[in-house]
């Protein structure tokens, strides 16, 4: 697929990262504000949703999501 080229891509690509590999493990947008919250994040189910339907969000939240999701060894040609 290769890199993104643009900043909206960006941003669309990495949002629609996060969606798919929630779906893949079944972590629910409320299951993951509960899991984000056990590593210092204060988020909501609503305020993860805003940021994944926007695609906007900090490379704090990408890791954390990342984090919680038990991902590694992530190809960035996959975001």
């Amino acid at each position: 697929m290769g890199f993104a080229k643009t900043e909206e891509e960006w941003q669309a690509r990495a949002s629609a990262f996060l969606k798919a590999k929630m779906k893949e493990a079944e972590v629910t947008y409320a299951e993951m504000a509960k899991r984000l919250k056990k590593h210092g994040l204060s988020e909501t189910e609503a305020s993860i949703t805003m940021k994944l339907k926007r695609g906007t969000f900090s490379a704090i939240f990408l890791l954390a999501c990342i984090t919680v999701l038990g991902l590694t060894g992530i190809d960035l040609e996959d975001i």
